[in-house]
């Protein structure tokens, strides 16, 4: 099927800020929403398609950056605009009213950023996420009220909502997961997930996929690692479509039954099942925004540059030859940071001849040239013009040369500015190779009061944007793994490049970041419906609580933890019931690295390895998050030579425990593909096995034990992150274990992980672990 290209058909001009959100309601009415504190709305010039006016239906004090609409309703004959920020309201409004006019009404309930909304298909709900790990449905047209709670996002992010249909909605979420739920089954004005989706990546954003899609999907993601993912609502993935270079920050689909993205790689895609068919660059650092007007099939985008643009593939519609040319141009005499290229060596690029006599093989391909002057300009690869495409020079990275830069008097090997989500303006991040990229990020995030829901996208953005340069001085190995979640921070000083030794593993390792804010308010809510459905004796007193204040306080500050908090938390884990102990497990897994915590043991609830046992019931059905926090308990009691004594004294128990959540020891396994418990799985193995060889006290049956479980992990997974540290572990112990596993298939297990690793780091400690097999 051959399908006109989409063209420039009008740019939308009068925002003075990023424009994060934008709607196409109409054929003839675009909605767009800005971080310069206004919503706006463009109206198709009845004689000139291609232009539109625009009119300014609100104007606040903070940011704004969601935006639907209701559609058209015998109480609202002309429909109304949703639109959602940071003062955390969300203004519902007529179309026809000015900025001076009053709202019809003010949703009050998220306590931070709004950052996604949508509209149910019959227009009679809508669905809000935001910040504060709430997604809320609403009832539209009588009370306005908030009608349901969709539970499970515990305090991360909803970054995505979805009304899918009538009675399901969709959520993705920073925590890397996406959830069902049918809003029919609620209890107490709260719906649990009907079943969870676990992703690589932060999920951004989420569409419906159109009936008849060649994959079979039925929803699509996008996510953080810039790969778009098709899904069943079973959870089975049915495809994975990759072009964009960088996040991915919205999706959307077309009535011709493809799909459409849009990203921090400054480009908006169609994908045709699962091809990109076309790739268009904007002059901008980021386009943040798409969406579809389902009538015409044409589209609208917003991005970094203040423009909200509309392409069309109606040659009705297109923009006179002078607007296609000038914005061509615009795109040409943009800058592109080295940063988003990666490395560039510069002789090895070719000239431009290149470009007449090489086609290029896919689109949205780029490619460098060395033009003339010496300056690299960046080509894309256009399938329907059959020609490249010059979309902006290349510009040197601060510090990429390698000489120091200054900040606030201090000099530092990069200076990058950022575009932080929250929609400040570019902030400086300044940043020395000697640094942990998590204790940095950390330092920006609360420099500039930013949430630390950006943790990840911090860190992760410093080590995109250090790739390939070296540490002057050794970090600071054995520092806390932030998030437990990989986030490209490698396990010990994985960074030093020219000494390249990456095992074996020297240091224990620690998953310790944490929310203690949604920790302690989760335990709070607990607490209360406790006392609300008459179970007081399981109930928190008003003492219990003043131990939770002293050791949040303590746990914040990263003062030594009091031993009767430790009582209190130790308490309700073992009492309430199962389904509870999420948070709970979550406090102990932070405490799990002081000696106080280590030490502890008590005839009625035994120690803290017994209650990261607990994690894993044997009478139900186990919680794969509970678990995940078992294992994040043992981890972090290596941080104390009392959790490491206590551990040694039960490892044949610990090996026990993760080889029955891999389903070893003939059980089913727990949670095959869930991220974070098969990082926190293999964080445990690599301790270990640095107990094994620095301190040589696992039994030779330990360690064959401890490699099995590794093997099992390697040949079974794909994850990079899983891999790499199921590779260091087993590095690091096969050294002092050769004779104990010669007759396991190690090198296979090897070439397996190679296999389904995508990232160099995985190969590179691929072939230090061959190397230490074999010699």
């Amino acid at each position: 099927m051959s399908m006109a290209e989409f063209k420039l058909s009008a740019q939308l001009l009068g925002h003075e800020a990023d424009v994060r959100a934008v709607s196409f309601p109409h054929p003839d009415v675009v909605l767009s929403a800005s971080r310069d504190c206004s919503v706006r709305l463009w109206r198709r010039d009845s004689n000139i398609p291609t232009n539109f006016n625009a009119s300014l239906v609100s104007r606040g004090s903070e940011f704004v950056n969601s935006l639907a609409f209701v559609p058209a309703t015998k109480d609202y004959p002309d429909g109304l605009v949703v639109s959602g920020g940071k003062d955390t309201i969300i203004e519902v409004k007529s179309p026809l009213r000015s900025q001076h006019d009053n709202a019809e009404r003010l949703l009050v309930g998220h306590a931070h950023n709004v950052c996604a909304l949508d509209v149910s298909p019959k227009g009679d709900f809508l669905v809000s996420g935001g910040w504060d790990g709430q997604a809320r449905v609403w009832e539209i047209g009588e009370t306005w009220q908030t009608k349901l709670m969709l539970g499970g996002h515990e305090g991360m992010a909803v970054w995505a909502v979805l009304a899918l249909d009538d009675h399901t909605v969709v959520t993705g979420c920073a925590d890397k997961s996406i959830r069902i739920f049918d809003i029919r089954k609620s209890t107490a004005n709260e719906v649990a997930p009907r079943s969870t989706i676990y992703v690589p990546d932060v999920v951004r954003a989420l569409c419906k996929v159109p009936e008849g899609h060649p994959s079979g999907a039925e929803i699509a993601s996008a996510s953080n690692d810039g790969v778009l993912r098709l899904w069943k609502l079973n959870g089975q993935q049915v495809g994975e479509l990759h072009g964009h270079d960088s996040f991915v920050y919205c999706l959307a689909s077309l009535p011709s039954g493809e799909l459409v993205s849009a990203g921090e790689d400054r480009t908006v895609r169609i994908w045709r099942g699962s091809e990109c068919v076309q790739t268009i660059t904007h002059p901008a650092i980021s386009v943040w925004t798409v969406a579809v007007n389902q009538e015409t099939g044409d589209i609208v985008s917003g991005a970094s540059d203040c423009v909200a643009r509309v392409f069309t593939r109606h040659q009705g519609r297109v923009a006179d030859k002078e607007s296609l040319a000038e914005f061509e141009e615009s795109i040409k005499k943009s800058s592109i940071p080295q940063q988003q290229m990666g490395s560039i060596n510069k002789e090895k690029l070719p000239g431009p001849d290149f470009l007449q006599n090489k086609s290029g093989t896919k689109e949205g391909q780029v490619q460098m040239i060395r033009e003339g002057n010496g300056s690299i300009t960046a080509h894309q690869w256009s399938m329907a013009q059959q020609q490249w495409v010059n979309v902006g020079t290349v510009v040197d990275a601060v510090g990429s040369t390698g000489k120091k830069v200054e900040h606030n008097g201090q000099s530092y090997d990069f200076v990058f500015d950022v575009d932080i989500e929250d929609g400040k303006p570019p902030l400086k991040l300044p940043y020395n190779l000697s640094e942990n990229p998590y204790d940095r990020a950390t330092k920006f995030l609360n420099d500039n009061e930013l949430p630390l829901s950006y943790l990840d996208n911090v860190a992760n953005f410093i080590t995109e944007n250090t790739k390939g340069h070296t540490l002057g001085q050794p970090s600071d190995v054995g520092a806390a793994d932030p998030l437990g979640t990989g986030s490209r921070y490698r396990p010990g000083d994985a960074t030093r490049e020219q000494e390249s030794s990456l095992i074996p593993q020297r240091e224990y390792l620690s998953i310790t970041a944490a929310k203690y804010e949604a920790i302690f308010n989760k335990i709070a809510s607990i607490n209360k419906n406790m006392i609300a459905s008459g179970r007081k004796e399981a109930a928190l007193n008003p003492t219990d609580l003043d131990s939770l204040d002293s050791l949040r306080q303590a746990l914040e500050n990263s003062k030594a933890i009091p031993s009767k908090s430790l009582e209190v938390v130790v308490r309700i884990t073992s009492s309430w019931p199962y389904s509870d102990r999420l948070p709970t497990l979550d406090l102990l897994r932070c405490m799990a690295r002081y000696p106080t915590a280590a030490q502890f043991s008590d005839s009625r609830y035994g120690s803290l390895l017994d209650l990261a046992f607990s994690s894993l019931p044997s009478d139900f059905a186990p919680n794969e998050n509970a678990v995940m926090m078992g294992c994040r308990i043992i981890a972090n009691l290596f941080g104390s030579a009392d959790g490491r004594s206590v551990v040694n004294s039960n490892a044949g128990k610990v090996i026990g425990f993760l080889e029955q959540i891999l389903g070893i020891s003939g059980t089913e396994p727990i949670g095959r593909f869930n991220r974070n418990l098969l990082i926190a799985i293999t964080t445990c193995a690599i301790n270990m096995a640095v107990m094994s060889d620095k301190e040589r006290l696992l039994t030779a049956e330990q360690r064959r034990r401890l490699a099995g479980l590794l093997g099992k992990i390697l040949t079974e997974q794909s994850d990079s992150e899983v891999l790499y540290r199921g590779l260091v572990a087993l590095g690091t112990m096969v050294p002092t274990s050769k004779e104990v596993i010669k007759d396991l298939g190690v090198l296979g297990w090897i070439e397996a992980a190679v296999k389904d690793g995508s990232e160099d780091r995985v190969r590179k400690v691929a072939d230090e672990c061959m190397r230490t097999a074999t010699s």
